[in-house]
């Protein structure tokens, strides 16, 4: 009886003048919870984050994380809908993320979406967690319209994305081995910078003088390889601190991640070239980085290429994306789930896959 009610109501939301959508994210160490109207008016965002509770770890602890979002996601909801000035009885739809993620994170958000959707009998959208940061971008631009070149990274991915509408995407190129945020935290962990990585990596690279050559020019083609890059780094430090000599911290920074920022940046660049695009987006939370977000911009205006970065808190898991992803999955006739939805940890891509070499 149940999804016959929400199935109705689905077929009725595609052609409604104005949804909202109630968006949860739980995928981390993260719980947010948002009320975006029409997938690009942010009505609220609320966010309770637990670094500072992993960063005593050097890392996020599974089990942590899902007890600490439980202990949240109540006041989280409470608080998202007081900001919005909404109430659930309003609410035309829960998004969810049910993948990608730590997979007890992650059924805290599906069971609590679940409940939600049940109660309201409201329709319950699935959305996969890195489709959902690229929609971040349509808040960002609210004229943003596919197709365009999406850049994706973070801890687990690194990929280059033709975006070709609201719901389908192509995956041209990714990474053959570490992603890009996975890379930041090996090395930060080798120089003992601590948990969380990419930002402490960043911060000290600015500090210091890219005058170090760890690998040769990256291979002018789409592919991303981090591997050798990251163990060229471990052997260096390890290679200075056997010999008793002093590990310059700042500039081993500033290396690493300008040999990374080139490649990413290059590369988008080359994709938006060979797919004749002239926008590109970037999503994940190594987006926030300074010097990629630097770097694009000054390359995009040489290149004549549009390039939007989400602010800082749109980088970064949040609700808003998933709120955006659902609302257009629903536009378009997708996503919707029954109550058998079950969290996803390994949940891959899910594009097309036309990779270039």
């Amino acid at each position: 009886m149940f999804q016959k009610i929400v199935q109705e109501k689905f077929n009725i939301l595609k052609n409604k003048q104005d949804v909202l959508v109630l968006g949860i994210e739980s995928s981390c160490d993260e719980t947010s919870i948002a009320v975006v109207k029409n997938g690009r008016e942010v009505l609220s965002n609320i966010v309770s984050s637990q670094v500072d509770i992993h960063e005593r770890f050097g890392g996020v602890v599974p089990e942590v994380a899902s007890r600490n979002h439980l202990l949240a996601i109540d006041n989280v909801l409470e608080k998202s809908l007081k900001e919005a000035k909404t109430s659930l009885s309003e609410i035309d739809a829960i998004a969810v993320t049910y993948g990608a993620g730590l997979a007890g994170a992650l059924m805290v958000g599906v069971s609590y979406a679940k409940a939600l959707a049940y109660a309201c009998r409201v329709p319950l959208i699935a959305v996969n967690h890195i489709k959902a940061h690229i929609s971040a971008n349509y808040i960002v631009d609210k004229t943003l319209q596919p197709p365009f070149i999406a850049l994706v990274v973070s801890g687990g991915h690194t990929a280059l994305i033709r975006v070709d509408d609201y719901v389908n995407q192509t995956l041209i190129s990714t990474t053959h081995d570490d992603a890009v945020g996975e890379s930041y935290d090996k090395v930060a962990k080798v120089l003992g910078l601590g948990y969380p990585g990419g930002p402490k990596v960043d911060k000290l690279a600015k500090l210091g003088k890219a005058n170090i050559e760890f690998v040769k020019k990256p291979s002018n083609n789409l592919v991303f390889s981090y591997s050798g890059l990251k163990t060229a780094v471990i052997n260096y430090v390890h290679k200075l601190k056997q010999g008793n000599c002093e590990v310059p911290v700042e500039d081993i920074c500033a290396s690493f991640q300008k040999h990374v920022v080139s490649e990413l940046v290059e590369k988008s660049l080359l994709a938006c070239k060979k797919h004749n695009l002239d926008t590109l987006v970037v999503a994940g939370g190594v987006s926030a980085n300074s010097y990629l977000r630097e770097l694009l911009k000054e390359k995009g205006v040489k290149n004549s290429v549009k390039v939007i970065i989400p602010p800082f808190e749109y980088c970064t898991d949040n609700a808003t994306m998933v709120a955006s992803e659902g609302y257009f999955l629903i536009k378009n006739g997708k996503g919707l789930a029954d109550l058998n939805l079950t969290a996803d940890a390994s949940i891959n891509l899910k594009y097309s896959n036309q990779l270039e070499e």
